[in-house]
């Protein structure tokens, strides 16, 4: 009984400090790229408790942050890729590359005024529905190229990475 409870325990701590690392990066990088944000804050608790969710469920795959600008070009694109483990060790540290990922944000193409983003979720297999996610249609990336950052934070039982596409 205690086992499952600590891996219960564990890995809804997990999903809660994943969750932060993935939205505070998207938060810096549309800072960053001068991007409106007003939505973004509007819909946080959504957004948070979604993926969180699905995190905590194992069933998410990737979040992905598009940028879609006036031109109708889609660029940058970043991808955070979630990936499970099916051991964890209840004593491992929480960790966030925040110093890392600032230095890497510094290098992001710009985007021209009048820039918006899309977030998606893409999934490993079935998922819980949360409210005010749906099907969407993702921009291809085909002509963009892609610079892999590694794992932006790790915690017991899952980590994720970011990878960038861009001109």
């Amino acid at each position: 009984m205690t086992s499952t409870y600590t891996y219960s325990y564990t890995r809804t701590h997990t999903a809660t400090h994943l969750t932060d690392v993935i939205l505070g990066t998207i938060t810096d990088i549309l800072a960053d790229l001068g991007i409106n944000m007003d939505r973004l804050h509007h819909q946080w608790t959504r957004n948070e408790n979604a993926i969180k969710a699905w995190i905590e469920e194992g069933s998410l795959d990737t979040v992905v942050l598009e940028c879609h600008q006036p031109s109708g070009a889609v660029a940058p694109v970043i991808e955070f890729p979630v990936s499970y483990t099916t051991s964890g060790n209840g004593n491992a540290e929480f960790t966030a590359s925040r110093a890392r990922a600032a230095r890497f944000r510094a290098k992001l193409d710009q985007v021209p005024a009048g820039t918006t983003y899309r977030l998606f979720c893409t999934f490993n297999g079935s998922r819980t529905p949360q409210p005010g996610w749906g099907p969407g249609q993702r921009a291809s990336i085909d002509g963009l190229r892609g610079i892999s950052f590694g794992t932006l934070g790790s915690a017991p039982h899952a980590s994720t990475g970011m990878r960038y596409y861009g001109n």
